[in-house]
């Protein structure tokens, strides 16, 4: 196959680690190719160590782009120049935009999610909703399914701190109401879970070294009608979309989010929109 390298091609990467399961490369280099735009699209493992000479290098040679994945959406802040005002009130990135020399953090997650709830024919406006974590992509979901009408948000997180921080956020500049419990609290996780309409898992408990994991520890929690939605895509299907097939409910991961949240730094850093029904074909997700 010919390449479409060149010497005006334009880099936009992905820092993240681990960084292997990556499907973006993929994706985006697909839609590059399709639309005929003089991109390349590669993926970096990069250690908390190295976060920062990554960003500045990637600053220095000019690159045009980069996407953020986990554990650095809220540590790479400090090395950005401007934030999106979505980005400043989540306090979390997935996607920098190389502006003729200034770094500016987009966060993309939680519209990402939504847009994939509404692909599957879900919608969450007026209704209750769990979810499990409070990192860089959790905060971004609770913040954007608060600002899109769910009436009622129930968050559970291991750092009461942080849990207490975006509840209060919520409360603070949305209509929605937001409690804070404790991710080791299963009797209220049992409780809220009872009349929610959707529980979203937005940790890490699932995969890499946590695959076949899950913070279930009993499965009579989950119920037939409750749509379970875990953010991780790869594995597919994780312990936790395991145990809600087989309580009965209704399952969807993490790709669906991936496509759109990555179709929407697409249209930030090309100005073009993503061919979504073709990426979902190179994706095997049709």
């Amino acid at each position: 196959m010919e390449s479409r390298i060149s010497g005006t091609t334009q880099l936009i990467g992905i820092i993240a680690t681990p960084i292997r399961h990556s499907i973006s490369p993929k994706m985006h280099n697909a839609a590059f190719s399709k639309l005929g735009l003089d991109y390349a699209y590669l993926a970096f493992d990069i250690e908390q160590s190295q976060l920062e000479d990554s960003v500045k290098g990637l600053k220095a040679i000019g690159a045009r782009g980069f996407n953020v994945s986990m554990p650095y959406k809220t540590a790479i802040i400090e090395y950005l120049d401007e934030l999106s005002p979505t980005a400043k009130l989540c306090q979390a990135v997935n996607t920098v935009v190389n502006e003729n020399g200034k770094l500016v953090g987009h966060i993309t997650d939680g519209s990402g999610l939504i847009r994939s709830l509404q692909d599957e024919g879900y919608d969450i406006r007026g209704k209750k909703v769990t979810v499990i974590g409070c990192g860089g992509a959790g905060k971004a979901i609770q913040i954007q399914a608060a600002l899109d009408g769910v009436s009622e948000l129930s968050i559970f997180n291991r750092s009461a701190e942080r849990g207490q921080q975006v509840v209060d956020l919520i409360n603070k500049h949305t209509n929605c109401k937001a409690t804070f419990y404790h991710l080791n609290d299963e009797l209220a996780l049992k409780e809220q879970l009872a009349d929610s309409y959707l529980l979203i898992n937005a940790t890490s408990i699932g995969m890499a070294e946590l695959e076949g994991q899950s913070f279930i520890s009993d499965s009579s929690v989950l119920h037939p009608g409750l749509i379970v939605c875990d953010i991780i895509y790869n594995p597919r299907k994780t312990k936790l979309l395991q145990q809600a097939e087989e309580a009965g409910c209704k399952v969807m991961n993490g790709v669906g989010m991936i496509i759109y949240q990555g179709a929407e730094a697409f249209k930030l850093w090309t100005g073009e929109e993503m061919p979504i029904d073709y990426i979902k074909d190179v994706l095997d997700l049709k």
